[in-house]
């Protein structure tokens, strides 16, 4: 993320995303209310000389809106942001109207917000000074792959298959079938890679994923000089994926990964609740508490929680958020894009890790 200025005076923030991930952290900085500013097209009706009725034509023009809506559409690489028209050039009159602005990579934007809390702060400054790429994971064993591509936000699920390789009885025959398998297999992963040139890790359980690191090695030099693991897990497929992502088998390759931290936060609240011993909570009422307490060391909040929700709700939340702030606690807003997020909606959205055990209500 390109940070131009931010000028906390005016609320205001100039950005430009260079990164597909930087448009999710978009997506969870921007709230409804927000004013974002950018340069869109917009239809208008002009009258042209000699002509007897007036044409409709798209026109580029730098306008404002107050944010109703957001959109994140992974797939067109761009985030669509809804609302109402706050400032544009008068002669347009569209003022009060609704219009949609297209956020994409390498698009400047700025965004307007009548107060900046420090996780937004801390989330666009952590933005702009990561540097590491996607990374690509193939989990394989004898019965199936999945190739997935690792981004700050989550994982996102590229291809996958699944294979009966014959037994060791039937050499000949399950040679063949497991050179089927991993060419289809290498063909997922270099469709993968290719548009990103990221890093490859290869994960599984027993000897398969050895054997599909040295067949590209042999067959796909090129993507052999991208891999920078070969690790082992007790399963294979996203499972498997989801199973080193907990574990923390990844975490020199995730050094700077945003969801490496999620998920450790995450494992740990799950950890502490259970053991029983009153330093962890969840729901928003006991959150609120503990947080009346000064109790909360780190809150932890589903992006959707945040995102998807009443007016008064969110309200409440940015207050609750404020006091944690305030109390020298930290702040995680947890991506419901993988596993740790979707267990925290199940718990409510919200939940937290105590600095000391408080009295718990009958």
């Amino acid at each position: 993320m390109k940070i131009f200025r931010i000028d906390l005076k005016k609320g205001a923030a100039k950005v430009m995303p260079e990164s597909l991930d930087d448009l999710w952290h978009l997506y969870n900085i921007i709230l409804k209310r927000d004013e974002v500013y950018a340069r869109t097209t917009r239809q208008t009706k002009t009258d042209e000389q000699y002509a007897r009725s007036s044409k409709a034509k798209r026109v580029p023009v730098n306008l404002g809106i107050t944010v109703e809506k957001m959109y994140w559409d992974r797939t067109l690489n761009r985030l669509r942001i809804n609302g109402i028209v706050c400032d544009a050039p008068e002669k347009l009159s569209i003022k009060g109207s609704r219009h949609t602005i297209n956020v994409a990579v390498n698009k400047p934007l700025t965004i307007v917000k009548k107060q900046w809390l420090k996780l937004h702060l801390d989330r666009l400054k952590k933005a702009s000074q990561i540097t590491a790429a996607p990374l690509t994971i193939i989990s394989i064993d004898d019965e199936e792959y999945c190739v997935a591509v690792l981004r700050q936000y989550g994982l996102e699920v590229k291809a996958g298959s699944r294979t009966k390789l014959p037994g060791k009885r039937e050499s000949e025959k399950r040679s063949k079938v497991k050179q089927q398998f991993f060419s289809d297999a290498l063909k997922a992963v270099r469709e993968t890679w290719a548009p990103i040139h990221s890093a490859i890790v290869i994960l599984g359980p027993g000897y398969i994923k050895d054997d599909f690191a040295e067949y590209i090695k042999n067959d796909a030099k090129d993507l052999a000089a991208s891999v920078v693991g070969v690790k082992g897990t007790n399963s294979a497929g996203l499972s498997g994926i989801q199973e080193s992502l907990r574990s923390g088998i990844l975490t020199n390759v995730l050094e700077h990964m945003r969801v490496a931290d999620e998920m450790n936060a995450m494992e740990e609240f799950l950890a502490r609740i259970g053991k029983g011993k009153n330093d962890a909570t969840y729901g928003f009422d006991d959150v609120t508490r503990a947080t009346n307490y000064g109790a909360v060391e780190k809150l932890l909040v589903a992006d959707k929680t945040l995102r998807e929700t009443t007016d008064e709700k969110r309200t409440e939340l940015e207050t609750l958020m404020k006091n944690v702030e305030d109390a020298r606690g930290e702040i995680i807003v947890i991506s419901t894009e993988h596993e740790a997020g979707t267990n925290l909606l199940s718990l409510g959205g919200i939940a937290a890790l105590l600095r000391f055990p408080i009295p718990q209500t009958d």
